[in-house]
């Protein structure tokens, strides 16, 4: 029985079948069977489902931006084992209640790696939150003036996974450190947690301003933990550098303080 093109189209429409009539053509010219097509098609049509997943859960668990682990330029920093990344890709970790810190200077791609781990998570069907480590604090200490910690500290540890970036970029004031502390004791082998840092845990006394507290905070992270640490150059300024604005940059400065002597 011959089928009508558009009938066909208009039916798949209807059932929001949009991946297998995006493939009608290519399928047409295959030589498949039936049961080969009908495995084509329902392939497709999972893909464009599981896309269309993360994409909504990326945006609810507020991923600033798009990244994937096949966009990270590992050549760019030889210090960086793929091997670690990948198997961090795995999210066993995560299954465990584990936690992970990212650690280097700014732009050598801590943040591109935590946004591809935690979309990898999403796939895995794990819960994810993404949050910078100025928000959270924000967000902790607004709930401890308005009387609602707890219920901050409840929402914050329902995540399997709450990634944490850029800790170390501002210093916490003391009451803040305490709040952190008590997240980072709720989610203790519960939730895990990720944070990128461009500080070294040795540091971690003067970004929290209590050797104590860190300690403590520490105590807990690094009991089941992984710790990668990248030691390069920053992606911004090697293109900087490539396309010699660091030169220009530094040429006409040199040339302004020579004019102003």
């Amino acid at each position: 029985m011959a089928v009508d093109h558009e009938a066909l189209v208009a039916m798949l429409d209807r059932l929001k079948l949009t991946a297998i009539r995006d493939q009608l053509d290519e399928a047409a010219r295959s030589e498949m069977t039936l049961r080969e097509a009908l495995a084509f098609f329902v392939g497709r049509e999972i893909a464009r489902r599981d896309e269309r997943r993360i994409h909504m859960a990326s945006k609810i668990f507020q991923f600033p931006f798009v990244r994937e682990l096949d966009g990270f330029e590992f050549d760019a920093q030889p210090s960086l084992d793929p091997r670690q990344i990948r198997e961090l890709a795995t999210c066993c970790w995560i299954a465990h209640g584990d936690a992970t810190l990212l650690m280097g200077p700014p732009g050598t791609g801590k943040t591109h790696l935590a946004v591809a781990v935690g979309r990898e998570a999403i796939r895995q069907n794990y819960s994810v939150q993404f949050v910078t480590a100025a928000t959270l604090v924000a967000l902790l200490a607004k709930a401890h003036m308005d009387g609602t910690l707890e219920k901050q500290l409840r929402l914050l540890s329902r995540p399997k996974l709450l990634i944490i970036d850029e800790l170390g970029y501002l210093p916490f004031e003391a009451d803040a450190a305490h709040l952190f502390f008590q997240l980072v004791s709720r989610r203790y082998e519960r939730g895990s947690i990720l944070i990128t840092s461009n500080r070294s845990v040795g540091e971690w006394g003067g970004v929290f301003g209590d050797p104590v507290v860190a300690t403590a905070i520490l105590d807990r992270l690094l009991h089941h933990s992984s710790m990668i640490t990248i030691r390069g150059d920053s992606y911004r300024l090697r293109e900087k550098r490539r396309s010699g604005l660091l030169q220009k940059a530094g040429s006409m400065l040199g040339a302004t303080e020579n004019t102003a002597q």
